[in-house]
């Protein structure tokens, strides 16, 4: 059995903004919604670096093995390219967008979350929301501040807590993989949506309405007559069965039937309607334009690749972005033009005709002024002291207050300190051991444990130690159970009587059998009693 997604997509400015922010991409293999932040043009070429920067994997190759560490090192490629922008284009600096993102391979499905935009799956008719908002509101609703009703109204709603962007914070996504089932909806959407709609109206919709096309498009209405104050995006995503030789024939409510698309962009990386306008009015194309005109260049790539790739041209294999971030030195040319033409080359030069200008420079005249320079220079020096000492234990009393998840002699531990040394000498020390081996995780997590995971404080550290223990313990359950049931299949073929003797035995009576005495039992009715 083949496993494919059938898609449609579909992005709105709304009815206030006057620009998009929001990007998206759906192909064969990868779906994907980002909602862009960072003031004027920030938030529009934050969502397009993210979607130009993963988009490619839509087109590479990878096993269910490795697809979510895949999925994970697109997040990150996509954070250093935001990051080396945003640091090459002051005008940029703090843009960050969320992400939303599934990968299919196989019958699985992994998923990559950061941010307030949602994925929802519509099960047996049941709606879910799959992923947890990154947002203050949530963090309250989470301590039980506040009710989730509460949370829908709630003035600082809009407060994302954790996104991918410009910032020194090592915030990494939420990783998942689950089963990919015929039969399945799933949607993809920016906060535009999921923020003006309510969740049974979504329920339903994404339920009544079969036609994928009209669904996007019916869902884009709903959210713009509920007030349409954001930008609007989302996809909707059919798991379908395949057959060998399939086509891109979506099947309609009405009418004749329709090519899906192989791959498509909408969006701010699909070059808006508001970019054309600033490239006319500039003459020329500002960096944010240009970054917006290159974003749509490799993502056209992508998709021309994917449209080659279903018609059986041979393609080469996209190149995945390695390496890490590495800023450029500043220059030093300018600090020595000016120290060349500083104040020193205005000074006039001393006259060695001056007699009285060579006598006082030769005389005890010239005392007065080195004995004042050398007080003067020993009050600098105890004040230069001061203020190193005052830094040096300002910066050990907040080396004091840091904290990260580390590895220790082969555990997870928790560390108090910075995660770097000078020279010999270590930043850190270690405040807590747990008997858990980060191996036993997936080897996402257990990466990112050994390349250490910064924490906002003791208890937000434990609380992740917490954490890690579960998933540790639910994978050794899901372990037991295999080799449990993979003992029953060996012990069934080696002697293939023995179940069935092990059935006739447990529901044959036992004629010693006393029966039971239990007061508190209820007989059975007598089958044959006419008033049963």
């Amino acid at each position: 059995m083949t496993i494919g997604i059938r898609f449609s997509t579909r992005s709105d400015v709304g009815l206030v903004r006057a620009n998009n922010q929001d990007s998206a991409f759906a192909g064969e293999q990868l779906l994907l919604v980002a909602d862009g932040m960072g003031g004027h043009a920030g938030g529009e070429v934050a969502s397009a670096l993210c979607v130009a920067s993963m988009a490619p994997l839509n087109n590479e190759t990878f096993s269910t093995s490795d697809m979510l560490e895949r999925l994970g090192d697109a997040v990150e490629r996509a954070r250093i390219d935001l990051v080396q922008q945003a640091r090459s284009h002051i005008t940029l600096s703090g843009m960050g967008t969320t992400v939303t993102a599934l990968l299919l391979c196989e019958n699985k499905l992994a998923m990559a979350h950061m941010g307030d935009s949602r994925g929802y799956l519509l099960r047996d008719g049941q709606l879910t929301q799959v992923t947890k908002d990154h947002t203050f509101v949530q963090h309250l609703v989470d301590t039980g501040k506040i009710t989730p009703e509460e949370a829908e109204t709630h003035p600082q709603r809009s407060v994302v807590m954790r996104v991918l962007g410009d910032f020194e914070l090592d915030l990494i996504p939420d990783l998942s993989i689950r089963e990919a089932r015929p039969g399945d909806r799933w949607l993809l959407c920016s906060d535009g949506l999921s923020g003006f709609v309510r969740f049974e109206t979504l329920e339903q919709t994404l339920r009544d309405v079969a036609d994928i096309e009209l669904c996007s498009e019916y869902l884009i209405q709903l959210a713009l007559r509920g007030g349409g104050s954001d930008n609007i995006t989302c996809i909707v995503a059919d798991v379908v069965e395949l057959d060998d030789d399939a086509t891109n024939v979506i099947p309609t409510q009405s009418g004749p039937e329709r090519k899906q698309a192989i791959a498509t962009a909408v969006g701010s990386v699909a070059l808006g309607d508001d970019v054309p306008v600033m490239i006319d009015q500039a003459s020329t194309l500002s960096d944010s334009s240009k970054l917006l005109v290159g974003a749509n260049e490799r993502v056209n790539t992508v998709i021309a690749q994917a449209i080659a790739r279903k018609s059986g041209e041979p393609i080469s294999e996209p190149q995945p972005q390695t390496g890490s971030l590495v800023l450029p030195a500043q220059s030093n040319d300018e600090t020595s033009q000016d120290s060349a033409s500083g104040p020193a080359s205005s000074v006039a030069p001393i006259n060695d005709d001056d007699e009285e200008v060579l006598a006082a420079i030769s005389s005890g005249a010239a005392a007065e002024p080195k004995r004042r320079s050398f007080w003067r220079g020993l009050v600098n020096t105890c004040l230069s002291l001061l203020l190193l000492g005052g830094l040096g234990y300002g910066a050990y009393y907040w080396g004091s207050q840091q904290y990260f998840v580390g590895v220790h002699d082969g555990k997870i531990a928790i560390f108090n300190g910075f995660p770097q040394s000078v020279g010999p000498v270590h930043l850190s020390s270690v405040i807590e051991s747990s008997v858990l081996d980060p191996d036993d995780l997936d080897p996402y997590m257990s990466r990112q444990i050994y390349s250490t995971i910064r924490a906002t404080s003791l208890n937000d550290a434990r609380a992740r130690i917490e954490h890690f223990g579960t998933e540790i313990a639910d994978q050794a359950k899901q372990d037991k159970l295999a080799e449990q049931e993979k003992a029953q299949e060996d012990a069934q073929q080696e002697d293939p009587d023995s179940s069935d003797n092990a059935t006739d035995i447990s529901v044959t009576p036992n004629e010693t059998e006393t029966p039971s005495t239990d007061p508190t039992e209820t007989p059975s009715p007598d089958v044959t009693d006419p008033a049963s």
